[in-house]
């Protein structure tokens, strides 16, 4: 039972994505969303798996994905969450801080 595997013999592309890739995936949501992942790549004329579109999104080409160091506020914060929470929550924070800010 389940879902069928993604990627497996559908002749989809794996493996690093090309500029053009990134280009044709962020007109595609900016124009029409990303409600449906599974469907997205078909709709958008790549051969990847909606997995693959969903994460190189998500984790790279979305504008409000934050690159760089941290801020001086920022490593206080983890650094009295650290000495608070230990390094899990820590670690947690650091992600938090790195994608959504």
């Amino acid at each position: 039972m389940g879902r069928t595997p993604c990627c497996e013999e559908m002749g989809l592309k794996k493996g690093p994505w090309t500029p053009e890739e990134d280009f044709i995936l962020t007109s595609y949501i900016q124009q029409h969303g990303h409600s449906n992942w599974r469907a997205l790549p078909k709709l958008a004329g790549l051969l990847r798996c909606g997995k693959s579109c969903r994460l190189r999104w998500l984790n790279y080409l979305r504008p409000d994905v934050k690159r760089g160091n941290f801020t001086e506020d920022e490593e206080d914060i983890i650094i009295k969450l650290h000495g608070l929470l230990g390094n899990r929550c820590a670690h947690h924070m650091s992600c938090y801080f790195f994608v959504y800010q």
